[in-house]
């Protein structure tokens, strides 16, 4: 990954480039924002610049042996941390142990979320973490001498998914760091990490991708027309991660859609049979998913409260969402919209913390009913 396959964040990378350029180098940085911005791909790509032995202005060399390495993600001084899921049957227990699945899983699309790469390790009702033994894995690569003597650099996805005691020990390297190390920690929870690790590192906010950048990808590399090209990009608010969805048919955001609509139309009718085989079927599409599904949830019930703004430029809705909007809006108003945000985001926590299911589920879909009466 280089800066120019970075897609917009032309200022983002300007910053960075200039911090090297000028020997401002924070042995810490904390990539901050919403999915599907490219945080993951600007760190690899300054990863990159950093390591590259003949950069030039803008970007690395890219026929340096540095930069021949990254062509496969095999550097030996650039180490990945990220969510795992262990599996005692197959001996996988630490990152070095899907590392292969993880350089080509990478280098085929640098622009994915966590539940992509949960489907890519068959997580099936797994939840990924970072997990403790990850720490002295750490520790032993850190402890090593820099094989190309430039700077050992850690790449850590996801930090908010770490272990406490994994935690706790990058705590320690990161108020001591070894000579020469780099740590790139990519976060989209920045709130739920430790805060003494945040204090300890420097915080870089990645905004939304803009619209006209997305729009120029979708035509040059994907070839959708462009007035096509302009209506998905609006609809991807920034998320470039969304925009692929949106042009590659995508199963999950079908299904949530179909879940969506059909416990609405349910609990409006009060059909409670039906209601609690739609939480055992809920139930049964594994935890992250179960995340991943309230947090769709919460997004259409903010879309469908804007939309009765009736701004256009306010909605991103799909098109089969807006069609059904037009119906559905007008039962989420002032009077409910925090309600059922909250009984969403109580729902969601309760998934976290391993509360049965189906228990969950037929809860709020039982609450649903009086909130949409309101």
């Amino acid at each position: 990954m280089f800066f120019k396959d970075v897609i917009g964040q032309e200022a983002a990378k300007q910053r960075l480039i200039q911090e090297i350029n000028e020997g401002r180098i924070p042995h810490a940085q904390l990539f901050c924002g919403p999915e599907g911005v490219g945080k993951l791909p600007l760190a690899l790509a300054y990863a990159r610049y950093l390591s590259c032995t003949n950069r030039g202005e803008t970007d690395a060399c890219g026929t340096c042996p540095s930069c021949v390495k990254f062509n496969k993600l095999v550097h030996p001084d650039v180490h990945f941390v990220f969510p795992i899921v262990k599996s005692a049957k197959n001996k996988k227990e630490i990152c070095e142990d899907y590392i292969s699945d993880w350089r080509a899983f990478v280098l085929g699309n640098a622009y994915f979320s966590l539940n992509h790469w949960l489907n890519e390790m068959r997580a099936e009702n797994s939840q990924a973490l970072i997990y403790a033994k990850e720490s002295d894995e750490i520790v032993r690569k850190l402890s090593l001498k820099s094989s190309e003597g430039g700077f050992k650099i850690t790449i850590v996805w996801l930090p908010e998914k770490m272990h406490a005691v994994c935690a706790n020990k990058l705590l320690k390297l990161l108020e001591e760091p070894p000579e020469k190390t780099i740590f790139l920690l990519i976060s989209e929870a920045p709130d739920t990490i430790l805060q003494t690790i945040l204090s300890r590192t420097q915080r870089f906010n990645i905004r939304k991708i803009d619209e006209q950048a997305i729009a120029g990808v979708l035509e040059n590399k994907y070839g959708v027309l462009q007035a096509e090209s302009r209506s998905i990009a609006h609809l991807a608010n920034g998320n470039f991660i969304k925009a692929l969805e949106t042009i590659h048919l995508n199963e999950e955001n079908r299904l949530f859609f179909d879940l969506f609509v059909s416990l609405m139309r349910l609990s409006y009718q009060r059909k409670i049979k039906e209601m609690k085989l739609w939480s055992e079927q809920v139930a049964g599409l594994g935890r992250e998913r179960q995340k991943n599904f309230l947090e769709y949830c919460q997004r259409m019930i903010r879309e469908n409260f804007i939309y009765n703004l009736h701004q256009k430029d306010l909605s991103y809705m799909s098109i089969d969402e807006q069609n059904f909007a037009t119906r559905f809006a007008p039962f989420v108003n002032e009077r409910n919209v925090m309600g059922i945000m909250d009984e969403l985001s109580e729902a969601q926590q309760h998934i976290e913390q391993n509360v049965n299911a189906r228990m969950v589920f037929f809860d709020f879909s039982l609450k649903m009913i009086v909130l949409l009466k309101q």
